[in-house]
Order: structure tokens, then sequence, then C-alpha cells
């Protein structure tokens, strides 16, 4: 068996009308790899979609028989990831064919531990929306304090940092708060400003919810040791972000 060069860990539930298309976004990829798929205890038909991949040899599904939410489910993926490099990938999102390998040359480029990319906003129908959430191509973790312009689905990363870094509190943004843990100490991130992801904005989105997003976020600078009134001041700014972002 060939080196793998990415692992990529892809968290389901209930995702039966939208992992196909993930999935085939995946397998196009011009890089050595390898899909780790946890089902979440999904209830609906999502095993009857992933069982039609299951003859490629470096395809794994693991279904979990109660839920466990996903950061857990994604460190089930890190923890078996045989990688040099992680890439997270949600079962309603998908990517562009050259996004794996226009990520590795960065960071080869670079020689920093992770890299983020721009992103297309599309329908839950999978319709494009007309707007493309741009990223600078130098990320601090002082300039990620102010908005979390990581998109976890965007993200490749060295594997020893992803399994320094396990993900915890689903009950905020997880993968914010690891974003900021890893930057602490690595300092910078590398973007590539091009919409290699192709994001789909479901009703079930944890961020579809404004006043449940900001208080996961003010969850997430106090995880961070971040105190009460500078917290809700780096939320106040975040809002301002996203809705420049957005509008």
């Amino acid at each position: 068996m060939g080196k793998i060069k990415v692992s990529v860990i892809m968290p389901t539930y209930n995702c039966e009308k939208f992992i196909e298309q993930s999935i085939r976004s995946v397998l196009i990829q011009k890089v050595s790899l390898e899909l780790i798929i946890i089902d979440d205890a999904s209830k609906d038909n999502t095993f009857d979609i992933v069982q039609k991949f299951l003859d490629h040899a470096d395809i794994f599904y693991i279904k979990n028989s109660v839920n466990q939410g996903v950061a857990a489910a994604r460190n089930q993926g890190i923890n078996r990831a045989r990688g040099e490099y992680i890439a997270f990938l949600d079962a309603d999102d998908w990517w562009d064919d050259k996004k794996l390998e226009k990520q590795i040359q960065k960071l080869e480029k670079t020689k920093q531990v992770l890299c983020y990319t721009a992103r297309g906003l599309y329908n839950q129908d999978g319709t494009f929306k007309n707007k493309v959430i741009s990223v600078v191509e130098d990320i601090t973790y002082k300039s990620l304090l102010k908005t979390n312009s990581i998109a976890c689905s965007s993200v490749l990363v060295r594997t020893e940092v992803a399994k320094k870094y396990l993900m915890d509190h689903d009950e905020v943004h997880e993968d914010y708060l690891t974003w900021l843990r890893i930057l602490k100490e690595y300092k910078n991130a590398c973007g590539i400003n091009e919409p290699l992801l192709k994001s789909r904005l479901t009703d079930s989105g944890k961020s579809r919810n404004k006043l449940k997003s900001m208080k996961m976020t003010y969850g997430v600078y106090r995880y961070i040791g971040i105190g009460k009134v500078m917290s809700l001041g780096y939320v106040l700014r975040h809002l301002s972000y996203g809705l420049l972002r957005y509008l």
C-alpha cells in the first residue's frame, strides 16, 4: 500500500440527500488519500448511499450506536488517520477537484501547519447563491480572535497537530475553538483565496440561528480564558465582521 498523503475526516448525521456529492468530490482529488466516514447514529438511509462506495480500499465507514456529537465524531476519525495531513469535510459540503493539491503545495511552500480556503455559498438544493466568502492569505491568532474566517470544511492541517488538538465542547463552535488553540501555539495559518470549498447552507446548520451562534462564540472566548467583558466585545466585533461578509 502506497503512502497516504491526506486523511479526509467526514462526520455525518442524517445526510442521505447530500453525502454522495461530498464523497465524489473527495474521490476526484489528485492526491493519495483515505476517506474516514463517521456516521453519528443517523436515522435515515445514509448507509445505503455510503455502501455504494465501500468497495474502494481506502474508504472506511464507522457507525456509532448513539449520537456523540460532531466533535467526538471528528476525533474518532483523527485518531484513526494515517495520512501526513488531515482534511475535514462535512457531509453536506463538497470540494473543487484541485482543493487538496493546492493546499498541500501551499503548506509545503510556507512551512505552516494549517491551510484554509475561500468558499462559495450554496442553497440547500445545491444552487449557487452568487456569493463567495473570501479569505486573507495569512492569519494570526490575534486576527482570528476578531472573526472566525476559517471554515472547517476548508481546513487541511498536519496530522500531528490535529492529534495534539482534538476537538471538544460541541455546545460552542468547536472548530473555531480548535483553530484558536492551534494558532496560539503555531502563530500563523495560510489561506488560499479561491472558493475551493462549496459550502451548503442547510436549515439545520449551527450558524443559522444568529442569536444562538453569538452565544456559542461567546463560549469559545470564555473557554480560551478571555474575561467576560472582553469576550462580549469580541462577540460584537465578530458580529459586525459577519454582517459585512454576508450582506
